[in-house]
């Protein structure tokens, strides 16, 4: 009888637990959404954007064998960075991409040459959970790590986001006297 409440007990506390994931992470996004710029839709369209842009990898082998491409969308503009072995891989997945409904704008910014090591992606990992942390410390709105979405590819930073030009002077400013970054692009939309 024992065993049976223990177990009874032991389904009970990790069905309470998986909720409390559920509530703590959907209060999480809310929150995001609601200090996000972007609109609730955005903010969907921009994941069902990058689906579309990585099932477009997939179905064209000629460009995934040849290229490590990463896809970031940002209110319905799209940010290509990684490596792809030849300029015309490279913009002919930029034209593919162009091409998803919705899509405004496509930043190509994919280096021609050798697929980057596992190091150095690890490293970019590393350079751009250093800059979100480095953000909090930027006085304004622009501390809010919801506000700029950053993206590090072989040591340089890509900043995203909808934001006021003397937040994003505060942005560069703090993100390119960290160590690790080579270069700061600016990828912002001003309002």
């Amino acid at each position: 009888m024992r065993a049976i409440f223990l177990m009874i007990l032991a389904v009970l506390v990790f069905q309470m637990a998986g909720c409390t994931t559920a509530v703590v992470g959907g209060a999480a996004t809310g929150v995001a959404m609601v200090h996000d710029r972007r609109t609730a839709p955005t903010m969907l369209e921009d994941q069902a954007i990058e689906i579309k842009s990585l099932k477009l990898l997939l179905d064209h082998p000629e460009i995934s064998k040849h290229s490590n491409i990463s896809i970031t969308s940002y209110n319905l503009k799209v940010l290509l960075t990684g490596e792809a072995d030849t300029q015309e891989i490279s913009d002919h997945f930029a034209e593919l991409v162009s091409n998803i409904q919705r899509v405004e704008l496509v930043h190509n910014e994919v280096i021609i040459g050798p697929s980057g090591t596992f190091l150095e992606q690890t490293n970019d990992v590393y350079l751009t959970s250093k800059i979100k942390l480095a953000l909090l410390s930027v006085d304004g709105e622009a501390s809010d790590p919801t506000r700029v979405k950053v993206v590090s590819s072989q040591g340089t930073a890509f900043l995203m986001g909808i934001i006021r030009p003397e937040e994003a002077q505060k942005v560069v400013e703090k993100v390119r006297f960290i160590t690790g970054v080579k270069r700061v692009v600016k990828v912002f939309e001003y309002y």
